[in-house]
């Protein structure tokens, strides 16, 4: 089972968007076999992947209908409903074939857009919460063009930025002191191949696992690159690394703006290149928000609970 939230704003657009008497919330339920509640002013929604997949298209479309026209009726549900429960709505990503036999599928419609802006895209930037499938799902993707041959390497990168500890204190040499930093990634690549198959590929240098101060004056072809908690990066950083880019090559950066690790007054290079680039050609920009967060349920409540800030006491 998972679960998903949608955020709807003030009571009053709750009212609208479900129905007087719930009688639109009805209608997707009576479709749809998902439990769908209320928590807080947002909707809450449970149940397997494809029910939850489903009903949260159902109501991030009606959301929108709502938005631009102020108002819903039943037929406006009946036909949403038809257009999702047909696969109208959601974005069509393909599953991603990391080895024989196994496949990464994309949980929610907002996975399946990134998934599909990877494909169609050499520069994607993808920012969202914990837990969303930023850095899960881009690997997958570099593992499977790997496989298919279209790039010839991997290099997964992270910016090493203290986060509350320092490098020097830590034990081990050089290798040891940054190989916490990467652990996310090599958990991933982990997942979707045999350690023995990993090991060798690093040995040859076929995927190579990098901090970020390793990238400068190199210029990487045919290689599908990821950056990782890229909103720990500095303008100039964000810069050198984008740079690395060579021919026939793919770029995937990844981050969460709502946990930079940055010394006060650094600007984020993250949010700076987001501004920088949003017209340029080929590149996509893709906001996973706390509906894709497909972790243990709770990881969601604690999301929210930092957006929302602490409580007031009565």
């Amino acid at each position: 089972m998972i679960e998903a939230t949608i955020s709807v704003g003030d009571a009053e657009n709750l009212v609208l968007l479900l129905g007087a008497k719930d009688q639109h919330l009805k209608q997707i339920r009576s479709t749809i076999p998902a439990k769908i509640s209320t928590r807080d002013g947002k909707i809450v929604v449970q149940g397997d992947d494809d029910a939850v997949i489903q009903a949260t298209a159902v109501l991030e479309e009606l959301r929108a209908k709502l938005r631009r026209d102020g108002s819903l009726d039943s037929d406006q549900v009946s036909q949403t409903l038809h257009q999702v429960t047909n696969g109208e709505l959601l974005p069509q990503a393909t599953p991603i074939g990391v080895r024989p036999g196994h496949a990464v599928h994309p949980r929610t419609p907002g996975q399946a857009e990134y998934v599909q802006a990877i494909r169609d895209h050499s520069l994607v930037f993808c920012t969202g919460p914990a837990g969303t499938g930023k850095t899960y799902l881009a690997v997958a993707t570099a593992v499977e063009a790997l496989r298919d041959q279209r790039i010839h390497k991997i290099v997964l990168v992270r910016p090493a930025v203290e986060a509350g500890e320092s490098l020097g204190y830590l034990p081990g040499d050089l290798q040891a002191k940054i190989n916490p930093y990467l652990r996310p990634l090599l958990d991933a690549l982990r997942d979707m191949m045999d350690y023995d198959q990993v090991r060798r590929y690093m040995e040859e240098d076929v995927i190579e696992v990098v901090p970020l101060a390793y990238m400068r004056g190199r210029t990487l072809n045919n290689s599908f690159i990821i950056l990782d908690e890229a909103q720990n990066t500095t303008v100039s950083q964000m810069k050198m690394f984008l740079t690395r880019m060579g021919e026939e090559s793919q770029v995937v950066v990844s981050g969460d703006t709502s946990q930079m690790d940055l010394p006060p007054h650094t600007k984020s290079g993250l949010i700076d290149a987001l501004s920088r680039l949003r017209n340029i050609e080929g590149f996509a920009r893709i906001t996973l928000t706390g509906a894709d967060i497909v972790r243990h349920r709770l990881v969601q409540e604690i999301v929210r609970a930092y957006e929302e800030g602490p409580k007031k006491k009565r």
